[in-house]
């Protein structure tokens, strides 16, 4: 019985990371995958975050190029991280 629901709480853990940046989904006018598996967030004033492969907030410096996985290399405006962790966060607080 414990052998299962250690099963239960391990596969609900691994799903968490997936709901986490919903928030951050809705409020960005766009997201752009990045090419090291790295995620560009636009938000609606032009600003940009970014989340690493792992979902986490990632500095972005002012003026970076990054890559798309389509190939389109984009210079980054703003450095959102307060932004973008205070959205990952939003109702997961306990």
């Amino acid at each position: 019985m414990i052998r299962k629901f250690n099963i239960l709480v391990l596969s609900f853990a691994a799903t968490i990371p997936a709901f986490a940046m919903d928030a951050a989904q809705a409020e960005a006018k766009q997201t752009v995958p990045l090419v090291n598996g790295e995620t560009l967030y636009i938000f609606k004033d032009g600003k940009m975050a970014k989340a690493n492969q792992y979902g986490r907030t990632a500095y972005l410096a002012k003026g970076e190029v990054v890559q798309s996985v389509d190939g389109q290399k984009i210079s980054t405006v703003g450095n959102e991280v307060a932004r973008l962790d205070y959205l990952a966060r939003k109702g997961h607080q306990n």
